[in-house]
């Protein structure tokens, strides 16, 4: 017989994590640190959410047609398509809306910090609603992970004074809240609906209000329509939006949310290493200690910071249906 009541015990199961999932991620993490120069580019040449727009109506459309020239089904269920609008207005709309126009009010080192902040907020929503736990291993990984993020960002952080500094943290703030929300819905809704098609719809449905906000605030004949704007657009739309989330959810499909969510932490480290290696920039000793503790706590939650909670199984014996 089952053991349920208030005698049973919900188990614990530590997910270790695959090399082809750990390969997954670092591409996805890589693609996601190459947008930020990208992104910088294209808002000189185009208004902000109408930018956005282009990227996310790209990014979608791209991936329905390719989910339905492979024969992929449309979710059903008026329950999947509330979790796939939750996912678009939090990843796309405010994630998109978030970041796009917090460039214009802080440094690159305050956005960082506050970016990053979205793993910590995950960490206590996807507790509450997938049931997974923080060992205290995985507590002090993503603490020391966070740290690594201010070590890194401090000289920009503290160099920092535009008089709307408020505003562009309200803005990441947004961004960060929004992703964390729709990353949370990702790994519920993952394995129940077609990656390519999720993925793509949640671009699409989350397009619909930045566009609305962008015909009402902005000028679209100010697009720059230039080689570079295009092959920006494009690069961040194909790549840095369509590729890296359905990778993204082909992770957390078989990953626990919180040990996939520390890896975020490397972005700016792989932002550092791109600029060290394509810019000629340099490394601080406070930057080195910074990625230290990054990747120190990353290794900490991915390897034995995460516990998943798990329905009480049938005992030994117990009739099969």
């Amino acid at each position: 017989m089952p053991s349920f009541g208030p005698n049973a015990r919900t188990s614990e199961i530590r997910v270790n994590m695959s090399a082809l999932s750990v390969f997954k991620i670092m591409v996805a993490m890589l693609l996601w640190a190459a947008c930020f120069p990208l992104l910088t580019v294209g808002i000189e040449l185009a208004p902000h959410l109408s930018f956005a727009t282009l990227r996310a109506v790209i990014a979608g459309l791209v991936l329905v047609a390719l989910a339905r020239a492979l024969h992929r089904p449309f979710p059903r269920g008026m329950g999947a398509w509330a979790l796939l609008c939750v996912m678009g207005f939090g990843a796309t709309s405010f994630g998109f809306l978030g970041m796009f126009h917090a460039a214009e009010f802080v440094s690159p080192g305050i956005a960082t910090v506050i970016a990053n902040t979205q793993p910590l907020m995950a960490a206590g929503l996807g507790g509450i609603v997938l049931g997974e736990r923080l060992q205290p291993a995985g507590k002090v990984g993503l603490f020391l992970g966070f740290i690594g993020i201010v070590v890194i960002a401090a000289p920009e952080v503290f160099a920092d004074n535009q008089a709307s500094y408020m505003l562009g943290i309200a803005y990441i703030m947004l961004a960060a809240l929004g992703i964390t929300v729709s990353n949370v819905m990702i790994k519920k809704i993952a394995g129940r609906i077609d990656p390519l098609m999720a993925m793509g719809l949640q671009f699409l449905i989350g397009s619909v209000p930045l566009a609305f906000i962008a015909g009402m605030t902005e000028d679209p004949t100010e697009i720059q329509w230039t080689i570079t704007f295009v092959a920006v657009l494009l690069t961040l739309a194909l790549f840095g939006s369509a590729l890296v989330y359905v990778l993204w959810m082909s992770v957390l499909t078989v990953v626990p949310l919180n040990q996939a969510n520390a890896f975020s932490f490397l972005v700016p480290v792989f932002g550092l290493t791109m600029g060290v290696l394509f810019y000629n920039e340099t490394l601080s000793l406070l930057k080195l200690a910074g990625i230290a503790l990054t990747i120190i706590g990353v290794v900490l939650v991915t390897r034995k910071g995460t516990s998943q909670h798990t329905a009480p199984q049938l005992q030994s014996g117990s009739a099969r249906n």
